[in-house]
């Protein structure tokens, strides 16, 4: 952090109101930065983790929908020593400039300008609550600074090829460093000026000048025909007069990378990518690892036991191999394979969980199978019975399936 940019006062905003639709049943009781992930986590975590260890330290987290668990997380996890004035805090919807509740997210920012009012930072971070990733925002500040713009979205790089499957950002080739236009999921756009294969994706996190950000959402709360939203009306806005820089994410190096999951960013917000990005972290050599002490993820999972491998009834062999065991859990005689089983969860005798994502609670029962299968809190899969097996049978039983995934909601039943 240079000298101009560590006098700054920083006040990061993270967005957390998201409802998830597209990782049902996952998110019927939940929101979606509530979703578990990775056996002890929750999705919020790596927001928060990362700006925490960029060196920030006032944080506020606006909430909205089913966002119960999500606020007790926070508040029973993210605590700060108050000496310094350090928190971390969610601020649900108030109706504070009305009988309405947040319209978007530019909306919630707007209808939560006390906090800006309270705090009079010179910068705002605001950061997106649903992402897997590593990056230091301290880094993204400085170039922020250094560039004179007064809002600076943080962009990675992706195939043109895929260009029509996000928001590219089209850059100014005499200045790469500014943002010419926002192009929604083009089918023909121009390539990078350094790399022609590739185009600059929007991440969802941005930087911006204290006023101008307070100028510009409360410009957008006047405009009826706004969807006001932080990347489809805040930023075009800062775009059109020529206010908006980008920040190019390859350029972020966080301490304790490597050349495997250096640059890991990770959108799970669908069942596919939210299972894929598991899948990320069981690999031998794991494309988002997990175990980089120089910048932790933090999270609680309570006073839980360490995991426990033992042999069955009868002297019947426990294997467990290519997976992530939580604490809590206890194999007994079963078989975990590629799998992520998290807090408290249990596999019985001659069970066989493969491919497959337990979240807390789960039970196994004897000789069970669960394949290429999702199951939140609390599922008992009775011994004997067979989840993700036979899709059609699945489906049948009232089990959702999907890209080739099978997934069962909190506690739901499971019939033989």
């Amino acid at each position: 952090m240079n000298s101009t940019s560590r006098r700054k006062k920083v006040l990061a905003i993270v967005l957390a109101g998201g409802e998830g639709k597209r990782l049902m049943p996952l998110t019927a009781d939940r929101a979606k930065p509530a979703v578990p992930f990775g056996g002890i986590y929750r999705l919020i975590d790596f927001a928060l983790s990362n700006v925490v260890n960029s060196g920030y330290l006032k944080v506020v987290v606006l909430t909205q929908y089913k966002s119960h668990s999500l606020d007790r997380h926070v508040t029973t996890t993210w605590r700060m020593s108050t000496l310094l004035g350090n928190y971390v805090t969610p601020v649900p919807a108030q109706q504070r400039v009305g009988k309405r509740w947040y319209l978007g997210s530019a909306d919630a920012i707007f209808q939560s300008m006390n906090l800006l009012d309270d705090e009079r930072p010179d910068i705002v971070v605001v950061v997106g609550a649903d992402h897997v990733y590593r990056m230091d925002f301290a880094q993204m500040v400085d170039a922020h600074v250094a560039s004179g713009a007064s809002a600076t979205v943080a962009a990675i790089r992706q195939p043109i090829s895929l260009a029509d499957q996000f928001g590219v950002i089209d850059v100014d080739p005499a200045d790469p460093t500014r943002i010419r236009a926002f192009l929604e999921k083009p089918t023909n756009p121009a390539g990078l000026p350094d790399s022609p294969g590739e185009v600059l994706a929007s991440m969802g996190n941005y930087v911006f000048d204290a006023e101008a950000l307070r100028e510009a959402v409360s410009r957008d709360a006047d405009l009826e025909d706004s969807k006001h939203d932080m990347g489809g009306d805040i930023i075009p806005a800062f775009v059109e007069r020529g206010e908006a820089g980008v920040y190019d994410y390859k350029d972020n190096d966080v301490p304790g990378s490597n050349d495997r999951d250096r640059g890991y960013w990770r959108d799970v917000g669908t069942m596919e990518s939210y299972y894929a990005a598991h899948m990320d972290l069981i690999a031998p050599l794991p494309v988002f690892n997990l175990y980089n002490s120089e910048w932790p993820i933090y999270t609680s999972y309570g006073p839980q036991p360490p995991a426990k491998l033992v042999e069955g009834a009868g002297g019947t062999p426990v294997q467990a191999y290519n997976s992530i065991l939580s604490p809590g859990v206890v194999v007994t005689g079963g078989k975990v394979s590629k799998s992520v089983l998290s807090p408290s969860c249990r596999v019985e005798t001659g069970a066989e969980v493969s491919d497959s994502v337990l979240l807390s609670g789960v039970t196994v029962g004897a000789g069970a199978i669960v394949r290429h299968a999702i199951l939140d809190k609390n599922v008992v899969v009775p011994p004997g019975a067979q989840v993700g097996v036979d899709a059609e049978a699945d489906r049948a039983r009232g089990f959702v399936v999907e890209d080739g995934l099978t997934v069962l909601s909190k506690g739901q039943e499971v019939d033989l």
